[in-house]
């Protein structure tokens, strides 16, 4: 697996175990729509229980050329968009939703921050 992958996998696990800390109940990790390459890093419940929650979540070495979550760019959010239609058709999703960004700078091992941006964006917007 290449590095960044192992990186970005690596933050995956810190964002969910973060996420569940908080009180989220992690329903699916990874969700793909059938073959689409199209993906949702984490889903989740509120606390509460009324929002489902869409997670993109983005590691990253350092923030020296830019932080993480300036890389979730117009196509990125309307391609989770389009994924997060689907989960909710698929799933018969009543809840409301949200769109958040959890932002990890890390090396791997040691987590040097990691920020949770609530409502980050919303895909109908775009």
């Amino acid at each position: 697996m290449a590095e960044h992958n192992t990186i970005g996998k690596w933050g995956e696990d810190v964002a969910a175990r973060y996420l569940a800390e908080k009180g989220y109940t992690i329903t699916h990790r990874d969700w793909h729509p059938g073959p689409s390459p199209r993906d949702i890093d984490i889903v989740a419940i509120t606390p509460d229980g009324t929002t489902c929650v869409f997670v993109e979540v983005k590691t990253r070495k350092d923030d020296i050329i830019m932080s993480p979550e300036d890389a979730v760019n117009y196509k990125k959010m309307k391609a989770i968009g389009l994924a997060a239609n689907s989960f909710v058709k698929q799933y018969q999703v009543v809840l409301d939703l949200r769109f958040d960004i959890i932002s990890i700078i890390g090396d791997g091992i040691k987590v040097k921050s990691i920020k949770q941006i609530t409502d980050a964006f919303n895909p109908l917007l775009l």
